[in-house]
């Protein structure tokens, strides 16, 4: 995959598809290194999407130094200035939403519409579930625990009840913990992307965005709740908000959810 020189790091990116620009950009641990899914593909079809490793991620640069949420949107800014993309949409997911935030507000005029899925806006608004404290479990405790958290419905009864199910969601997961653990510095880029996470607070600024947002929820979340995403999107002016029958990945578990995200980012016409 390509690479590109951005601040103090380089930045493995990708670009597929075809359409108008969006910069994707994605959660907690995200590794360009995962297949594609459905919805990856779904983008891909309708537009010219972006996607990147983040720092302290993947096969982007690991600096040994504390990171904040200024750093991941300046990364994101830079990325765009350093492939000629002087706007686009953007679209956040869970900690990937908490950047796009920032995005917005740091770099207002390289964001023509905002999607934010499955986060939070941090301080007043409410804050997502501390994932920094199940970095104490060991791996496959950690997996377990995300995906309870990430679908309130996953309940132990449900999982005796859909065992073959929901040791594929267990095997899934210990796969993505996988990926990039032959390399030293993914732990420690790790921490230090939870880290940042913890101080995430848009708040108080919200208010201020003026390109179009929408707001989407998956209605079993208890990571990024729906309450708190339902306030953050009534601080915004003008931003829609929508719940989905699934949880923190709500766009692939709901079918319905996929083609009101891509009407969402798509530009308004002529």
């Amino acid at each position: 995959m390509p690479i590109a020189r951005v601040r103090d790091i380089d930045i493995c990116y990708e670009l597929a598809g075809s359409g108008p620009r969006l910069l994707k950009i994605w959660g907690t641990g995200g590794d360009l290194r995962r297949p594609p899914n459905d919805f990856d593909r779904l983008l891909a079809a309708h537009f010219t999407v972006l996607a990147f490793d983040q720092r302290g991620m993947g096969r982007s640069g690991k600096p040994a130094r504390d990171y904040t949420m200024a750093d991941y949107a300046d990364d994101a800014a830079g990325l765009m200035a350093a492939l000629g993309w002087d706007s686009a949409a953007a679209l956040g997911y869970s900690f990937g939403g908490m950047v796009a935030q920032q995005l917005a507000l740091r770099h207002p005029a390289r964001v023509e519409r905002l999607v934010l899925m499955s986060t939070t806006a941090g301080g007043a608004g409410g804050s997502s579930y501390p994932l920094h404290e199940l970095m104490e479990l060991d791996d496959e405790q950690r997996v377990r625990r995300f995906l309870e958290l990430a679908d309130s419905r996953r309940t132990p009864q449900w999982q005796r009840d859909h065992a073959a199910l929901w040791q594929s969601l267990v095997d899934d997961g210990m796969a993505m913990l996988r990926l990039g653990a032959d390399d030293p510095s993914q732990r420690a880029g790790s921490l230090r992307q939870l880290g940042a996470r913890r101080g995430h607070d848009t708040w108080d600024r919200l208010p201020g965005l003026k390109m179009p947002v929408s707001v989407f929820a998956g209605r079993y979340d208890t990571v990024a709740t729906p309450d708190a995403q339902r306030r953050m999107a009534e601080h915004i002016p003008g931003a829609g908000y929508r719940e989905f029958n699934g949880g923190h990945l709500f766009f692939v578990q709901d079918p319905g959810a996929a083609p009101v995200i891509v009407e969402a980012l798509a530009p308004a016409p002529d």
